[in-house]
């Protein structure tokens, strides 16, 4: 059986062919393959025109292309297209849902749960909501392998009180994978809405929001080979349709006149303003790279690069490991500190030896406190890395401990 450690696909992804560069960045941005390049050029050399707005054959081209993308990436998590909100990022999604929802929904009284391994993004709006709605603000633990505590949530869920529950798919700091289904179903029995943060899963797992059951689920373009400034909001329909506008102004109207304003139809109504026609397209081209390869494949070989490097970093002595010790139970991300060395540091060193790691809080403060650390360095994986991208990370970190000896 032919695997994707057999078919390295580095030369697929042009940053990568300069020699001896090893990138192991890929849950803070994802490099792009040719295809997803291909794509966007096609649509700025031979259909650049605006969308939705004009019927001249540049125009009816782009906008095939723009939603036909929309189509494609709606189809890949097994959601309706029209409940497919393309925005600039996750975190736009994010925000989307407790402006447009949470203000409308969320008050005194109310409480709102995240999880202390929230991303920053994921974590802020809510805290903001709160501040100005005068809801109530819960975060709830994770022990000591980052895992969330569910009987924490459920302790707040039987209050009856709790309106939202916002949690991660997968920590981008402990590379935790985070129970969706059950934390799902356990707030939606307690009356709660629930919004996922999915940056980091889709790249990694088979996503299928209607085995999910989420109430919104955001997502980003740039972790999944795809450009920057696309982000995705898929959302329960009955909750669209009730919510307000995000931002409003051209093309989010049905109608306008000095006595009313119709809003248009989903997806429309949260599309203001021309829309990220190319990173779009660039995104539905994405979505079939990926399709191309499997999301099956990608997992069991990220899973595999996940062991390996956790069974190396473990010849270390002074390493320490944050989240899940088992693959099987983490995304394709290892975080981690070196005794002798500060994340910074090591991320330095490493890096002039072409080895590109993240070095921070990742933002996910909450979650670094709750270790008793400022940050950590972070090695993540993708479908060009291979185990020798590994032995280099654990080489080059032999160098870190010989400078700081």
């Amino acid at each position: 059986m032919t695997t994707l450690a057999d078919t390295p696909l580095a030369t697929d992804f042009p940053s990568l062919r300069r020699e001896g560069l090893v990138y192991l960045d890929s849950a803070a941005t994802s490099q792009t393959p040719q295809p997803v390049i291909d794509a966007m050029d096609d649509y700025y050399e031979r259909h650049r025109g605006t969308v939705h707005r004009s019927v001249y054959a540049l125009a009816a081209e782009a906008t095939e292309l723009f939603e036909g993308a929309r189509d494609r990436i709606a189809a890949f998590l097994n959601w309706p297209a029209t409940c497919t909100i393309l925005t600039k990022n996750a975190t736009e999604a994010l925000n989307l849902v407790a402006y447009s929802w949470g203000r409308a929904n969320v008050g005194p009284g109310d409480r709102v749960v995240v999880t202390q391994m929230e991303h920053h993004s994921n974590f802020v709006p809510w805290h903001v909501l709160c501040r100005e709605t005068g809801a109530r603000f819960e975060m709830i633990g994770v022990d000591d392998e980052a895992a969330v505590d569910l009987d924490a949530l459920d302790e707040l869920l039987a209050t009856g009180t709790v309106k939202l529950v916002a949690v991660g798919h997968v920590s981008n700091a402990a590379g935790t994978i985070n129970p969706v289904a059950e934390i799902v179903r356990r707030a939606h029995a307690a009356g709660a809405v629930v919004v996922v943060d999915g940056s980091q899963a889709v790249p990694q797992l088979s996503v299928d929001l209607g085995e999910l059951g989420a109430d919104f689920y955001a997502w980003t373009g740039h972790k999944l080979y795809g450009p920057t400034g696309v982000g995705v909001l898929h959302g329960r329909r009955e909750l669209l349709d009730a919510m307000p506008p995000f931002i409003s102004g051209g093309h989010m109207i049905a109608s306008v006149s000095a006595d009313e304003i119709r809003w248009g139809q989903l997806p429309a109504k949260f599309e203001a303003g021309t829309s990220n026609i190319a990173e779009a397209i660039g995104l539905g081209a994405a979505v079939d790279f990926v399709s191309g390869i499997g999301m099956e494949a990608i997992r069991a070989h990220e899973r595999d690069l996940c062991a390996y490097a956790l069974e190396r970093l473990g010849e270390l002595p002074d390493v320490t490991v944050m989240g899940p010790l088992e693959a099987d139970r983490r995304g394709a991300l290892v975080g981690f500190t070196l005794d002798i060395a500060h994340p910074h540091d090591v991320a330095e060193i490493l890096g002039s030896r072409d080895v590109c790691v993240r070095a921070g809080h990742h933002c996910a403060q909450p979650l670094m406190r709750r270790f008793g650390v400022a940050a950590t360095s972070r090695a993540s994986f993708a479908v060009h890395n291979t185990r020798s991208d590994v032995d280099a990370l654990v080489d080059a970190l032999h160098d870190v401990r010989r400078i700081f000896g």
